[in-house]
């Protein structure tokens, strides 16, 4: 039952525990003709970016006998759940997601997987 302030009586975090329920279903890519797709990005620093974080791991790889590792790169990986209709789809909705919010263009580069396919 709800309270005046619109949280459940019992509660203090006003948390509805059917949104939960509502919420995973929209997630899960409940809409007519469209599926939940995997669809992971991974983000990295471009080639003519120094990479400090990359080269102290070189070095501590190096102090450790690992003498033979001579590049680490460090970047970001994010996997995201999309509701569409098509691979290419998902594959460019989460592009446009990389574009403007999970990858800096001036310094980064990114590459789109999607579950489920072999293209590029």
């Amino acid at each position: 039952m709800r309270r005046r302030d619109g949280r459940h009586r019992g509660t203090t975090s006003g948390h509805d525990p059917d949104e939960s329920v509502r919420d995973s279903a929209r997630v899960a890519g409940a809409e007519w003709g469209r599926l939940s797709m995997k669809t992971r990005v991974f983000v990295t620093l471009k080639p003519s970016v120094f990479d400090p974080q990359g080269r102290t791991i070189v070095e501590a790889l190096g102090s450790m006998g690992y003498a033979s590792v001579h590049d680490v790169r460090q970047g970001k990986y994010f996997e995201l759940e999309v509701a569409a209709a098509t691979v290419d789809e998902a594959r460019a909705t989460a592009s446009d997601v990389a574009d403007k919010l999970l990858a800096n263009p001036v310094i980064e580069s990114y590459r789109v997987e999607v579950d489920g396919d072999d293209g590029p």
